[in-house]
Parts: C-alpha cells; structure tokens; sequence
C-alpha cells in the first residue's frame, strides 16, 4: 500500500473491505484491473502480466485484462474455487467529470454463478448450508438447504447426519455455507459426502431459528412455515439452513431472490438411496476412470435436445422413484412414445432449439437476461403451443397431464417476436437488437443517426472537390471525434477556415464548424438510441418477469417431455422392452444386456444373460425376501459385467425406461448398493481393504429386505483365509439378517458349497472352454459353480513369462494337494427381518466347529 492513497486507490479499498474474501475487478476505462495479492492469484490463474503501479517499498502490484474479455476471464476463476467482486463504474465517463464513482455491482462465487459462460448446461449448480441442531450430540438431525439459484428451485430436510452426507453427496453442491462455530462439524460431513463444494464460513446469528424465519418470510412473502410443509419443532434445523442461504443472497445476489417461488421439503424414502460409491461404482453419471460422461449410462440414454431435458435426465437416473404408479406412469408415456414414432420425432423436431429457457427466465427475473437470453425466451415459447398441438391425441396419463400444464404463452412469442431482431447479440453493450419498426421514438432517433453519417460521407467528396486535395479524408476515433484528415504534402491547399486539430506521423488532422455542428447531432442521436434500446430492454425484462411463473411451469414440463421423448428414442433405436414393476422383492430378467457396452460394442455383439431372483414365498408379502445370487469364474469372464447390468437395469426401471432384455420383472429397490472396484484413498490413508470393509460395514449396516446389494470380489484385499472368512462371514449375514436381493461375484470358488445350506442362496458360473492351454471367453452366465480359477491362464494371456507360468503351474499343482472346505455353524442372531432362526457364522476359534478345515 502506498503511504498516501490516491481517491482511486480509495475506492478499491472500500470495495476490497466490502468482499475481503473475494478477489476484486476493478473497472477503469476499458479495463478491469486487479491490486496487491489480488493480481498476484489472478496472474497466476489467467495467465496475466503482473506489474506494479510503483517503485521501491511502495510498488503496488498489478494486473488486468480488457472489459470484454470478462466472459472468458471470469470462469476461470470461479472454476479455480475464487469469490469475485465486479466492482464497476456507476457514472458515465462522457457526461462525468473527475473521478468517477465505483461500486460492487455483483459478487461471483461458484454456488451463485447463473451466467452460462459459468455454468454446465447439462447438470444444475447447488448453493447448499448445513445446520447441527445440537452440537453435543451427534445423533442429532442435521439440517440441510440447497437452491440452484439459476433457476430458484430451493429445498430444505432436516436428516441423519449421515443422510445428510448422502444428500450432499448427490448434490455435489458448488459451494456450501457453514457457521463459524460449527466449521469443523461442516466439513467433517462434506468430507465424508466427498465433496469438494467451496466452503464459506459465516457469524452464528445466521443460522438462529429467529433471523432464519424473518429472512424466509420475507423472501416468500409468508410468515407461517408451517404452511410449507415442516414439522416443527423437529424439523427447526432445516429452516435454519434455508434462512442462512437466504441471508446470503441478500448480500451478495438481492435479485436472486426474486427467483424463488416456494421452499420444498425434502424426505428420504422418496425415491432410491443410492450412496455416492455406488454412484462412482456403476459410472451413472461421469467415469471413474477419467470423469467424463462419454462411457456412462447417462450417455447412453441422453438424447434429449434442451438443457432443461439434460438437467432432468441426470436428476431422474442419480434418484429412481420407489413408487410403483409413478414408475408406470413414466413407463406409460414411454410406451406411448415407442408406439408412436411420428409423435416422438415431431416433439423432438420442436424441442431441438429451444435453448436453455429455465435460465433466461431466471436472469430476466433478476434483471440480467441480455438480448440473447430475451430471443431464447421467445423461440421457446413459440415452440410451447407446437408441443401442446403433438400431444392433442394422448386422451389420459403423463403426456397428457404435460399437454394441460404447457403455456402457450402466445403473448410472450407475439412480444419477443416483435421486439428482437433475429441472431440478438448476448449483450446490450453490442446494441442494435431492437427490431426496426417497434418503438417509433427509437427509429426516429436512427433515423437522425444514419442521416448525419450520411451527410459525413458527402461531405468528404464535397471537400476534395472544392479543395482540390484528392487524399482528404473525413475519420473518427473516440478521444477527437470526427476530423479532416490531409497529407503533409497537401498542406499548402489547406482552406483557412480548417481548424488544426491533431497532428499525427504523416498528416495533419482539422475539423471544420459545419463538421463539428453534425458530430454533435450524429453521436447525440447515436447516444439517445442507445439509452432508448436499454430502456426497452429493461421493459422487457419486465414483461417477461411479469409472466415468470407460467414460463417456468411451462419450462419444467418441456424438460419432462424431452426426457420422456429421449427414453423411447434410447427403446425405439436399441429394441429395448418395458419392464413390469412389482412390490415383491424380485429380480427376474430374460436376457439382459449391458445398455453401456451395447452402446459401445459392434452390434450383436454383446452376450445376453438372465437374472434368475424371484422372491422366496411367505404368508405376509412383507416378509418375502429375495434371492441371493454366488457368481463364480474366472476374471474377464463377465462376472463383474454380469452384477452391474443388473444393478443398472434396475435403475434404468425405476427411472422409468425401457430395459435392454426380453422380459424384466423387477420388485421396487429403495436402497442399491455396489461395492465394485478396489477403490484406494491413499490421499486419506485408506488402504484398498480398509475402503473395502468400510463400505460393506455401510452396506450391511443401511440395507433393507428390500434393497438390492451388488458386491464384487469382497475380501480380496487380504489374505485367503481371512479373505474368505470374511466374504461367508457377509454372505451369511445379508442372507440371515437383512435378507435383501444380493449378487456377489467372487473368487472363492469354496463359497458355492454354502447352497443348500443357505435357503435363498443360488450359484451361477462364468463358462468358458477349454482347449489345451487356449482359454476361450463366452461370457456366458450359467447356473452351477465353478470348479476352476484359471488364474494362470488368464497370467499368460496377459503376456507373463513362460518362466513364470511353469513355475506357477508346479507351485498350482502341490497347493491343489489341499482343499479348503466351508463349514457353518448356527447360532442366534438378532435379524433385520425379524426371523429368530437367523444362522450366522464368522467364528474360527480353537472350541468351535473351524471356519475352514484342510483336508488330505
């Protein structure tokens, strides 16, 4: 800082105190300028020059870039995790003279960001803000909130904590809101939620009950709470949450606020608990091994042709409904759509354009849409009585409810339509958007303008005639205005009534009376127009604000639809089946496929199998239990490929699409799990087995009789013996405990002899045929057990030395001289489901029947 500040060195450091977290841009002229630490993070991040302002102990470090680079500029620092202050100039330098007044006009941070140039157009962007009712007690509920404030969906739920942590997984909220006094706790659950949301730290006040309620009622206009649907006192910490969010927008983002139409409540059970390693495991939504979404089963079925649909789509696959009328509901319209091809391609042909509606309207209702965001909004309007008119003929279910909630919102298409030119600029700065013939004061004012530089370009041939000077020209830049421009050479026939203006390298620059008189009408009349267009512009902003409510509705149903049209398009094109949704927890498919792999394999290439788990029969139907699938082989058999394709038809089902098999009947999953995959956190300290027991300590300890496990070579992580002791050990327990649906692939070719011995356990085989030392995948899946690893073989073919594998084969042969052999024993265990005869065995104690015998 330099020891006496100049007034606009001033006014940086008002802002920089306004937002001490935030780096600030600093608007001077034509460039946003950056001081002290703040160039130095921006130099480092955006590839800037840093320089300074001065010399010695004073030099004030600097840097900047162009205003109109801001677009490309500012993304990077908010994907880089940076609050930024937009500190602009509030007066206007042609009519302001001295220093001009500057003020933080926005505050950027990656949970607030709403312009498209920051955000992903297919996935939503969360603000959330955590609350602990009771800091002593960790049993407590937690109250969590969460909003994408670019379309004002706003929720709140008052959870476990470590539903809570489920719920932030899901999320993967940008940024989150923690108190002062609770930091650690915070993080401790964003932690455990593997987030990496930015996190911001405010006072206590912000989280109390009281101040939370008077923001919420002044951002929903309501009082009574309870109206919304909360459970109060019990469910106090979510209000909390939502008031702190609320409190945070009024500070940094006032115009959000208008967004907001209601505060949700959200409750789990709802729809289908899948945790955030299970998510990662069946690669729903990005890779584990790159994260992109190319690979995923979201690219498989994304087809859709607006970002609203995208959005949607990801939402529906991440959390599957449970409700079995609302599954066929979905199934219904899909169905519908299947049948009707001409019908889908015709709501495909008026979906594709439309653009991203939700969140233009959402910047016109805070007053930022641009030009661009206002003809969006009219193209897709126009679109909305075209979608009504193809789903005139669907008399009853889903599209015919999305038909009567569509707006046509004939007056919104007449207005834009009107207004806009066609191919609007994104900014108003680029004038010339508003449409010749729509505002006469405006044409009028264009009119004056396009005459004046009509009479300028006259003008210079009226003067190389009358001067005789054949190089004169009549130029302008933005410091003189319009000039006269001569060569030196023709100097001596300049007239006596040029006034010198400029000199520059080669000529001389005047400017004439009659010249300046016409500037002063020219940028006079430019100038008006200018202030004219925005002044339209902001009457529309406030049409369309005014008539938010039925765009939105009409946006959200549009996003239903397109998901719906990209469902059958996904069933149409790869012959996919409907599925018949049960309340009996089975699992029967009839040559199922991978939806992944057929996306990605040559066509017919991909091997069919069945899923065989029908229910096991009981007098109540709330108490059937479903099968336990053993799946033994080889690797690169497809065993591993084989629970997946079950576990992601599932999901498929219940988010209310076609399946890829002949036939499936799948019993409703409230919860799915998937252990697959060694996992590794060393960044954590966690070594693969200790990932490995952690989640199948979750798995045991959160799955329900109806929930649906899949586990892929557990215990391989150690050694044999307790490697095998421990995967009986989880068999046995989600057999006898919980007794949910559960595939578990494996190598232990030891645990087949559980059949029989287990009710509800099946064994299933990879084949695979042998011919001398050649190893020939089917990737078939049979019933039976297999009898072989073929470990060795797979060795060789990966490429190992001869030396190796003969060894290898020698070393086979003497430890095959020995068999292990499984052994049960019963005893009393406390069931899940109820049952007081649950058998359960992980004991090897010396005094007890042995886990494994070796026998001779």
């Amino acid at each position: 800082m330099t020891s006496v500040q100049s007034p606009m060195m001033k006014q940086f450091q008002a802002a920089k105190e306004r937002c001490p977290e935030a780096i600030v841009l600093f608007r001077m002229g034509d460039f946003y300028e950056l001081f002290h630490d703040d160039a130095r993070r921006a130099a480092d991040l955006l590839d800037l020059t840093l320089t300074s302002r001065e010399k010695g102990p004073h030099a004030v470090p600097m840097a900047g870039f162009p205003f109109h680079q801001l677009d490309i500029q500012l993304p990077k620092l908010v994907a880089a995790g940076c609050r930024v202050a937009i500190c602009e100039q509030i007066d206007d330098p042609k009519t302001t003279k001295g220093l001009l007044r500057r003020e933080v006009t926005r505050v950027v941070t990656p949970g607030l960001a709403d312009d498209d140039s920051l955000l992903d157009p297919s996935r939503s962007t969360f603000l959330a803000s955590i609350v602990f009712s009771r800091h002593d007690d960790p049993n407590a509920p937690v109250g969590i909130a969460w909003i994408d404030v670019a379309a004002g969906r706003f929720l709140a739920a008052s959870l476990s904590r470590l539903d809570a942590a489920e719920q932030l997984s899901r999320l993967e909220c940008a940024e989150c809101l923690v108190s002062v006094d609770a930091r650690s706790e915070s993080v401790a659950v964003l932690s455990e939620a593997g987030s990496r949301a930015l996190v911001t730290a405010r006072p206590e006040w912000w989280f109390e009950t009281s101040s939370s309620l008077s923001n919420l009622s002044h951002a929903l206009s309501s009082v009574h709470v309870e109206g919304l649907g909360f459970e109060l006192p019990e469910e106090l910490s979510a209000i909390a949450a939502a008031g702190a969010i609320i409190q945070y927008l009024k500070e940094n983002e006032p115009a959000a606020i208008t967004r907001i139409k209601t505060l949700s409540v959200w409750r789990p059970g709802r729809t289908m608990e899948i945790d955030d390693a299970t998510r990662r495991g069946l690669e729903l939504i990005r890779t584990t091994h790159n994260g992109r979404r190319e690979g995923t089963l979201l690219s498989v079925l994304d087809h859709t042709k607006c970002p609203m649909g995208a959005r949607l789509l990801g939402e529906w696959i991440t959390s599957p409904l449970v409700d079995r009328l609302a599954i066929d509901e979905r199934l219904n319209a899909v169905g519908v759509l299947v049948a009707n091809e001409a019908m889908a391609e015709s709501l495909t042909a008026h979906l594709t354009g439309i653009g991203d509606l939700e969140r233009a309207v959402g910047r016109a209702s805070s007053g930022r849409a641009g030009p661009r965001d206002l003809e969006r909004i009219g193209k897709a309007s126009a679109a909305m009585p075209l979608v009504q008119q193809t789903l005139s003929d669907c008399s009853d279910g889903l599209l015919a409810e999305c038909r009567e909630w569509i707006d046509p919102c004939l007056d919104v298409t007449h207005m834009v339509t009107a207004a806009l030119v066609d191919g609007c600029p994104q900014h108003a700065r680029d004038g010339n958007f508003i449409r010749s013939g729509f505002d006469e004061k405006l044409d009028q004012l264009r009119e004056l303008s396009s005459g004046g530089k009509q009479w300028i370009a006259s003008y210079q041939a009226t003067e190389i005639i009358r001067t005789g000077i054949p190089t004169l020209k009549v130029g302008f830049n933005r410091v003189f205005g319009y000039y006269i421009e001569v060569s030196r050479s023709h100097a001596a026939k300049v007239p006596p009534e040029y006034q010198r203006k400029q000199t520059v390298k080669s000529a001389e620059r005047y400017v004439t009376t009659e010249l300046e008189q016409r500037q002063h009408e020219v940028l006079g009349a430019e100038d008006a127009a200018t202030r004219r267009e925005h002044e339209l512009l902001e009457t529309l902003r406030s049409f369309i604000c005014q008539r938010r409510g039925r765009l939105m509705r009409s946006s959200e149903t549009l996003a239903i639809v397109d998901v719906l049209t990209s469902f059958s398009r996904v069933a149409r094109s790869r012959g996919w089946c409907r599925p018949t949704i049960s309340d009996d927890p089975e699992l029967l498919i009839d040559s199922g496929r991978h939806p992944v792999l057929e996306e990605l394999l040559p066509p017919g290439s991909v091997v069919a199998n069945d899923v065989p788990m029908p229910s096991t029969f009981a007098s109540d139907p709330r108490l059937s239990e479903g099968k336990m699938l053993l799946v033994t082989g080889p690797n690169m058999g497809g065993k591993s490929t084989f629970i997946r394709q079950a576990a992601l038809i599932t999901i498929l089902a219940q988010s209310g699409s076609f399946v890829p098999a002949k036939s499936a009947r799948i019993g409703i999953v409230d919860r799915l799990f998937a252990r697959i995959g060694s996992g590794d956190d060393l960044a954590k300290g966690a070594s693969t087995f200790l990932v490995e027991m952690t989640q199948a300590a979750r798995i045991m300890n959160r799955s329900t009789r109806r929930s649906l496990v899949i586990l892929d070579e557990v215990g391989r992580g150690t050694s044999t013996f307790d490697g095998l002791a421990i995967a009986q050990a989880v068999i046995e327990y989600l057999h006898d405990a919980v007794g949910c649906r559960t595939l578990f692939a494996t190598h232990y070719l030891q645990l087949a002899s559980l059949k029989g011995r287990l009710p509800r356990l099946d064994t299933m085989q990879v084949l695979v045929e042998q011919w001398r030392d050649t190893l020939v995948f089917l990737h078939r899946i049979a019933p039976g057990a297999a009898d072989k690893s073929f470990g060795v073989h797979v060795a060789r073919m990966a490429g190992v030395p001869d030396s190796v594998i003969g060894r290898a084969q020698e070393l086979l042969a003497k430890l095959e001289g020995d068999s292990l052999t499984i052994t049960r024993k019963t005893s009393k265990l406390p069931s899940l489901k109820g049952s007081e005869d649950a058998a359960y065995s992980a004991s090897g104690r010396d005094d007890e029947l042995p886990l494994f015998s070796k026998q001779r």
